[in-house]
């Protein structure tokens, strides 16, 4: 995956320098109005692919899942457990760092080096910032890579925006549910949970060019009889 560009944007963050653009500084409400479809029992892992240091992951928790992420930077998962604070330890597991402590796994690498059993007893997975992040030759191998490591039993709640992409360059990048249902719709069903818009992009992308856009808040559930691949 663009390592280095995610590096980059992190470090011009902690600097001062730069702005990150998908960090949220509130708990997002489309989880909280949406997660319940799901109804997975609360002692059950849920996973947020290239995580940050998303505060949704503490809502997560707070239903009461343990948490596992992946994310590149070293200095968002540092900073995730750093500002709670929680006490965590440190382990290697092969290309990966693997961070852990307070009903947290955050992995810190690159996401398509995690392999099904670091997802084993997974139930959902909350997709926000991560099917957006990654330009249009990344995102069906990526969706492979997902319909690889989560278990069978795991439904993805997956928030995608929608725009004129003349008007601005990604990330986040444009991916309507037509795309979405190209990559996931072979093993996937696809609801349609939330739409709101055409509305004003947030102010920090209208600065980029961009004036409107939507919001579509997608349920995956695996297809009957389809388990995950070899």
């Amino acid at each position: 995956m663009e390592a280095r560009f995610w590096h980059e944007r992190w470090e011009s963050w902690k600097s001062g320098s730069g702005e990150l653009g998908f960090h949220q500084d509130e708990v997002n409400a489309q989880l909280v109005r949406s997660w319940p479809r799901l109804a997975i029992p609360g002692s059950a892992p849920v996973f947020v692919p290239l995580c940050g240091k998303s505060l949704d992951m503490h809502w997560l928790r707070a239903q009461g899942h343990p948490v596992i992420g992946v994310e590149f930077s070293p200095i968002a998962v540092r900073d995730f457990f750093e500002d709670a604070p929680i006490a965590f330890r440190e382990e290697t597991r092969g290309p990966l760092r693997r961070l852990s402590g307070g009903g947290y796994t955050l992995f810190c690498g690159d996401l398509f080096d995690l392999e099904p059993a670091d997802l084993e007893g997974v139930r959902g997975c909350y997709d926000r910032a991560s099917l957006i992040a990654l330009p249009p030759e990344l995102r069906q191998r990526y969706a492979r890579k997902m319909m690889e490591i989560l278990p069978r039993e795991a439904m993805i709640l997956l928030v995608t925006i929608e725009y004129d992409q003349t008007k601005m360059a990604g990330p986040p990048h444009s991916v309507p549910p037509s795309e979405v249902e190209i990559l996931y719709g072979e093993e996937f069903e696809i609801e349609r949970l939330e739409t709101s818009g055409p509305k004003p992009a947030s102010p920090r992308f209208q600065e980029r060019g961009l004036d409107v856009w939507s919001e579509h808040v997608l349920l995956l559930r695996r297809r009957p009889g389809r388990a995950a691949r070899e």
